[in-house]
């Protein structure tokens, strides 16, 4: 076996020991919850009564006589989203592959799946990083009947996966997989989509023209092609053993994806306490499958959203990392693939070129992934390094490629697009913030310039259409957090921006909302934390300051002396009340009150979960 690379050791070793009061507690929890078996046999006649009364037939006796086990199937399922409208003959599936290897399933619960796509620039985008906390919860209601022996959770994007593994987390003595459903088949480049929005940005082309190339990008069932959240936790639940392995790429509504998802149930069963490989997802998500989850964002140039949501799902399993840990590992994390917004291919151009199989293999060869892990398929990383195909009607496992069938979209270690990962801590008197480089070219990742401060992206917006950000310039974008109005995606800015860096001016963004996986060519320093609103030095930044920033380096700062930099006071919102009514925003007025900054996650579950680790650092 490789040594692993002293890095990765280095890491691990530090997240384990902080973590060790939050992750024994947490055990200790999911040790306790593991009870007789099967789990509905500690339930009273009327609790099983009221269990089985919405079943019928063979499923209904199998439930009643307590012999067998019982998946609960949590699903995400909507026809409004093309990556989740997959799922709606799902269960049918699952719960005939169960039948065949003497269980029985029964859909749990389903959980709300939002889609930034639609929502991206709209008030309802302020409900988007809470709907996380909302999944979480819902999985939870679903699974805390206490009827169920295992576990399959049907989700794949943004905040859905999460949301869908931290509630899992709270039942973490049942074993669970994960189903995806797979990305829609390539249509219209993501290049060339991005150009139709930047001649639409400069009124180059009309509405109808914008339309027609968002519907031929987004024409299918299936997630989004480029490599943004959605894409990215497909990837998690791969390096992270939550998938059956190479299942994250297959295309919806195809025999391989079918035969993956019967399989997902077949197996869940094996895994029960009942038939000795009993392997709950609380022994699965481990201190070395977190770090083993960020080498996989870092190597794979994945979405910047995961510097909150992996803090989360740590922190559900009693785990606790912040930043240097991703940055630490940044170092050493060669940046193996090219997908789009980090190259022109996408998920499907990666997965052929040898995906998720080729690449595994090689950061285990270079010992920056830990190999002894606990996985739904089995002890060891390594049954990732292989890939599902179906012969002769039978599904199987085969050794993945060798080699890389496409060097400009998958490499390997030998010969990396670059030999770091493509994000980077940034911090200096603004605070502490995260940037995405592996889309940045190398002129770009240093701006000095002054900085235009905003109150909001229609701000910027309407400064773009009135003329007045021809110039080099920062945009700071400030009172975007998760406490001041839910920490939107600001994906409006991107083709402003990316305007007027092609027209020559040296532009960049320091925010603290977010800018999700899609952060493409213009610098972006995002999750600024503390946010302005948590009286964080963001909300100290004047326009005419100037703003340095150095991506390499690791450098956020502003040029100005100390002394008028401590005695400015930090501003107040404006328009704070317009973040708080409407399109729903009311009922979430709670998750933004009590939301901990962003370097923990942004979550509501945070004091609950993962402040062991910061109540010792303040020595309490």
């Amino acid at each position: 076996m490789v040594s692993p690379h002293p890095q990765l050791t280095k890491v691990t070793q530090r997240v384990i020991e902080r973590s060790k009061p939050s992750r024994a507690a947490y055990l200790a929890r999911i040790d306790r919850a593991q009870g007789k078996f099967p789990a509905r046999g500690v339930l009273s006649c009327a609790n099983l009564a009221h269990g089985f009364a919405g079943l019928e037939g063979k499923e209904k006796l199998a439930i009643k006589t307590i012999r067998e086990p019982n998946i609960g199937i949590v699903s995400s399922y909507n026809e409004m989203l093309s990556a989740h409208a997959p799922y709606k003959n799902f269960p049918d599936i699952i719960k005939a592959a169960a039948r065949e290897n003497g269980g029985v399933a029964q859909f749990a619960g389903g959980v709300p799946a939002m889609c930034d796509g639609v929502t991206q620039g709209n008030a309802g985008m302020e409900l988007s990083l809470f709907s996380r906390e909302v999944i979480a919860m819902s999985t939870a209601v679903a699974l805390t009947h206490n009827m169920f022996d295992a576990a399959l959770c049907l989700g794949v994007c943004d905040k859905i996966v999460p949301g869908l593994l931290i509630g899992a987390l709270q039942f973490g003595h049942l074993p669970t997989i994960f189903v995806p459903a797979g990305p829609m088949t390539s249509g219209l480049s993501n290049d060339d989509k991005a150009k139709i929005r930047q001649k639409f940005a400069c009124g180059e082309v009309g509405r109808d023209a914008l339309l027609e190339a968002e519907a031929a990008a987004y024409h299918g069932h299936g997630t989004c092609t480029f490599y943004g959240t959605a894409n990215s936790n497909q990837m998690l639940m791969e390096v992270m053993g939550l998938h059956l392995p190479g299942s994250a790429f297959v295309h919806p509504h195809t025999p391989l994806r079918d035969a993956l998802t019967a399989q997902a149930a077949r197996h869940v069963l094996d895994l029960t306490a009942e038939r000795g490989n009993y392997t709950p997802i609380g022994h699965v998500i481990d201190e070395k499958a977190i770090v083993n989850g960020i080498v996989g964002l870092l190597a794979t140039g994945g979405s910047t959203n995961h510097t909150l949501h992996l803090v989360a799902i740590a922190r559900a399993a009693g785990i606790v990392i912040d930043w240097d840990d991703f940055d630490t590992l940044s170092q050493a994390v060669p940046l193996l693939a090219r997908v789009y917004p980090n190259g022109k291919a996408d998920v499907n151009h990666f997965h052929a070129a040898g995906g998720m199989a080729f690449l595994i293999r090689n950061l285990l060869e270079d010992g920056l992934m830990h190999e002894d892990v606990n996985t739904v398929a089995g002890r060891g990383l390594s049954h990732y390094t292989e890939e599902p195909k179906l012969i002769d009607g039978k599904l199987t496992w085969t050794p993945g490629a060798a080699d890389s069938h496409d060097t400009a979209v998958l490499r390997s270690i030998k010969e990396p697009f670059q030999p770091d990962g493509g994000l980077r801590l940034m911090q200096g008197k603004l605070g502490r913030g995260v940037i995405k480089i592996s889309a940045v070219a190398a002129q770009h990742r240093k701006v000095k310039a002054p900085a235009i401060v905003f109150d909001s992206q229609e701000a910027v917006q309407e400064a773009f259409d009135r003329g007045e950000l021809k110039r080099d310039f920062v945009a700071v974008v400030r009172f975007q957090g998760a406490r001041a109005n839910g920490m939107p995606e600001l994906h409006r800015l991107t083709p402003l921006l990316g305007v007027l860096q092609d027209q020559g001016f040296h532009v960049a963004l320091v925010t603290d909302g977010r800018m999700s996986g899609a952060s493409g060519k213009v610098p972006a320093v995002i999750h600024i934390s503390p946010e302005a609103l948590l009286q964080g030095p963001i909300g100290k930044v004047q326009t005419g300051d100037t703003i340095v920033i150095d991506a390499e380096a690791g450098v956020l700062d502003v040029e100005i002396d100390a002394a008028t930099w401590a005695a400015r006071a930090v501003a107040q919102p404006a328009h704070q009340a317009e973040n708080e009514v409407g399109f729903g925003r009311e009922l979430f007025g709670v998750f933004r009150a009590s939301a901990a900054p962003a370097e923990h996650g942004a979550s509501v579950f945070g004091p609950m979960i993962g402040e062991i680790h910061e109540l010792q650092k303040q020595g309490a």
